[in-house]
């Protein structure tokens, strides 16, 4: 039952990161890209606030299960399939750029919105939106390498 829970809480939040990013980066930005950017950039923050919080929470519980599955369902890296270690270090990747999306260019947007600097602020949401795209990439790589790398053998 352990290992049920830990899997479906796995998905789960693989599912808020990659899936949040596939509407971000599909949906909402070429809706939202007709705004004038008095309008855009603030609508961008809110969205990321909401969103990055969520983010947050789904690479803790990503990396609490994953190890919990490896460590103690499977008692080590040696037991994992060769999609395994691929999934753990695109993973480490996307988080690494997800840190620095958070740090640098996220950082970045909020002073530039917050003291009303809008030719700034849409040079940051040009950075994260790069970033973006390359973490839902690596996301969309790693969803169907977990979907399908335990046929691999």
């Amino acid at each position: 039952m352990a290992m049920s829970i830990a899997l479906a809480a796995h998905a789960l939040a693989a599912v808020v990161w990659v899936g949040g990013m596939f509407f971000a980066y599909m949906a909402m930005r070429p809706a939202a890209g007709p705004l004038p950017p008095a309008e855009r950039l603030p609508l961008w923050r809110r969205t990321f606030a909401r969103f990055f919080a969520w983010v947050w929470t789904a690479i803790l519980v990503l990396l609490a299960s994953g190890y919990w599955i490896v460590f103690v369902e499977w008692g080590g890296f040696a037991a994992a399939g060769l999609h395994v270690h691929i999934m753990q270090g695109l993973a480490i990747i996307m988080m690494l750029l997800f840190l620095h999306l958070w740090f640098a260019p996220y950082a970045r947007l909020r002073r530039a919105l917050d003291s009303g600097d809008l030719n700034r602020a849409a040079g940051d949401l040009d950075q994260i939106r790069r970033i973006v795209a390359i973490n839902l990439a690596l996301g969309l790589a790693v969803v169907a390498i977990g979907a399908s790398g335990r046929y691999w053998e």
